[in-house]
Formats: C-alpha cells, sequence, structure tokens
C-alpha cells in the first residue's frame, strides 16, 4: 500500500509539472542559436580589424561600404536591423562585456556539443567531452516538455548540424529532430517541402556536416505554419563554420541573413493568430570566439580566451523592455533550460540539478 502512495506520488509530480507563478501570457517559445557569433559582432558590429584582411577577406571595400560605420550603435543595426531595431526595443539583449553584462558557459570546453548539452539541459556534463555523433545520456527540456500531456506532440527542431538528432536524442525522446542533409520526411508535405527536399541535395554545402542555414530556415518555417509547434528550436551553423574557414567576409554575410531569417520568424509569429501576443522568442550562441591574437576570431575552446562568453537575447509578452542590459548579474549558459520551461508554465527539473530561471526576461 506505502509503495502504491509512493507510486502515485511520484506519478503526480511528473505528469502534473505545471507549478505556482504568476499568469504568464506566454503560451509558445522558439528556441534559436547562431553557432559561434561572436558578442564582439552582435554588440558592435563589423570589426574594423578584420574587414579589410587580405587573409580573411576578399572584397574588404564592399564589407566597408555595406557594414561600417565609426559609430559601433550604426555598425551593428547595420550588421543585425531586427536585432537593434525590434529586440533592442522591444526585448533585452545580455553579453556586452563592455557594459558590464555578461554571459558566459560553464562547461570548460567551450565547443559545439557540450554548448548545446548546456544549452538544452540546463547543466554541464563532464561526459560530452567532444563532437561525436554519440547519443547525448542526458534528456533536454525539449524532451522534457514533449513529455508533458499538453505538449506532446507539439515539440520539434530543426538543425544545420548533423550531430542535432544526437545531442537531443531522437531515437530516446521521440521528438522530429531534422538536420544535416536529411530531407523533411511525411505523408503530407507541402509544396515548398518538396522543392526543398530537391534542392539539398542539388545545392552544394561547403562542409560535410552542415547544411546551408537556409534549409533549416525554411524548414523550420514550413513546420510552424504546417504543425503549430509550442515549442521549436532552430540551430544555425553557417556563422562558425565560415570562421573555421577563416572567411570574415561569409561570416558577416551569415550574420546579416540569419538577424533576416529571424525577423521573417517574427513577422509569421506576429501575423499568425496561434502565435500572436503569445510567443517568446529566446536567442543565443552555443559557445563564444577570440579576439586576441587576431587570428583567434576563427577558434574557439579551452585555450582561448574569451570563448567562454556568450549572449542571450529575448523578446515576448512576458519579457520587459529593457533593451540592451548593462551592469547586470552574470548568467550562464545553464540558466537557458529553465527559462525556456517557466515560459511555458513548467518546473524543470533533471538528473542533476539545472541553472535558475532568468528572472528579468521573465517578469
Amino acid at each position: 500500500m506505502v509503495r502504491t502512495l509512493l507510486l502515485i506520488a511520484v506519478l503526480l509530480s511528473v505528469s502534473v509539472t505545471a507549478y505556482s507563478q504568476p499568469a504568464l501570457k506566454t503560451e509558445n517559445v522558439i528556441l534559436i542559436s547562431l553557432d559561434g557569433l561572436r558578442w564582439q559582432e552582435l554588440f558592435s558590429g563589423i570589426d574594423e580589424k578584420l574587414m579589410m584582411h587580405e587573409d580573411y577577406v576578399e572584397n574588404g571595400d564592399d564589407l566597408r561600404d555595406r557594414f561600417w560605420d565609426d559609430d559601433p550603435a550604426v555598425r551593428r543595426e547595420k550588421l543585425m536591423p531586427f536585432f537593434w531595431n525590434t529586440i533592442a526595443e522591444e526585448g533585452q539583449l545580455y553579453g556586452n562585456q563592455d557594459l558590464g553584462s555578461r554571459v558566459l558557459v560553464t562547461n570548460g570546453l567551450d565547443f559545439s556539443y557540450p554548448g548545446y548539452n548546456e544549452i538544452l539541459t540546463g547543466f554541464a556534463d563532464e561526459r560530452i567531452d567532444s563532437n561525436d555523433k554519440i547519443w547525448n545520456p542526458n534528456r533536454t527540456v525539449l524532451e522534457f516538455v514533449n513529455n508533458q500531456p499538453m505538449y506532446n506532440g507539439k515539440v520539434a527542431a530543426f538543425g544545420s548540424w548533423d550531430v542535432f538528432p544526437y545531442i537531443i536524442n531522437a531515437k530516446r525522446s521521440g521528438i522530429p529532430v531534422n538536420a544535416g542533409f536529411e530531407p523533411v520526411e511525411g505523408e503530407n508535405l507541402t509544396d515548398r517541402e518538396r522543392f526543398l527536399n530537391e534542392l539539398i541535395h542539388e545545392i552544394p554545402s561547403p562542409w560535410g556536416s552542415v547544411r546551408l542555414d537556409a534549409f533549416t530556415h525554411h524548414y523550420a518555417l514550413e513546420t510552424l505554419k504546417k504543425n503549430a509547434p509550442r515549442l521549436l528550436y532552430i540551430a544555425y551553423g553557417e556563422t562558425d563554420d565560415f570562421a573555421h574557414n577563416g572567411n570574415y567576409e561569409a561570416y558577416i554575410k551569415s550574420t546579416l541573413q540569419t538577424d533576416k531569417f529571424i525577423s521573417d520568424l517574427w513577422e509569421f509569429v506576429q501575423n499568425h493568430e496561434s502565435y500572436r501576443d503569445k510567443t517568446t522568442f529566446i536567442i543565443t550562441t552555443d559557445h563564444g570566439r577570440g579576439t586576441e591574437p587576431l587570428d583567434t576570431w576563427q577558434h574557439h575552446g579551452t585555450d582561448i580566451e574569451g570563448a567562454d562568453e556568450i549572449w542571450i537575447a529575448a523578446i515576448g509578452p512576458d519579457t520587459p523592455e529593457l533593451g540592451e542590459v548593462r551592469n547586470s548579474e552574470t548568467i550562464y549558459q545553464t540558466q537557458i533550460a529553465k527559462t525556456v520551461a517557466h515560459l511555458l508554465g513548467l518546473d524543470y527539473r533533471n538528473q542533476r540539478p539545472v541553472g535558475d530561471v532568468i528572472e528579468t526576461i521573465t517578469q
């Protein structure tokens, strides 16, 4: 009898995860990551030392004409207009180290799989120490949300990097994860999905494990239109790979295009009855990059100073309009997962302690 009562108590604690909190307007969350985008470009725009550097740029004059201004506030708006014309006006941006706003990675490795595990689980795991295709032993916040009756079947993920099915553990979690060069599957594909499935094999990617972000974006957008997920994760990847290639010109142009992709998602949300004024975007990155010596902009990892410095942006109906945040308490990558769940009215827990909710985003 005692064991039966204990079992009932456990089941109730797992299934009834909505908890006492002020009523939030958010009913949907779109979590977005831009792989390896430095906070320096986000908050100051194009780098003067790199934009004309012959080792990293072919068309420096074009970059200067399009993106340069003596005023960093103007430069950053040229590079990421949605972030600075919309999020900065209606949401929040954290991570400008020059203004006393710090956002840090805690895993100590400062590369992708450990970073994505930290974003999605809320804790760093010493077992995640490579970018190999290993099924993540940890349950992510995506899996946690999908296991709740009110959200079951309403969680989806799209990534440019082909390791994401392993990071999210699609095999165990049952979450549909479209990533790498895999076409979308299903019986009721839209015309655009069929077209993208053809193009993905016809347009070569510069990399063997990362597709071009346009495919990730449009696949995700079609799912928003067709299936209306309540929690959607989109992981853009080009910025990191162009940086590793030493192609600063492509890195900058990809940053601008990704800003446009996010703007398009926001416009769709604001014009869709199921999402309008009910959806929060949380946007971040998995790791930072170096700045000094100059060539370390290409790299990240434990030996690169600044690779643990990241940023977070948020916009939605429960996020006060703080704009560019100054002199704030340090925020950690581990806090993102619980914040996502909190916005959906859930108290996220895992087998290890997770980072606290970022309270300023959900007031």
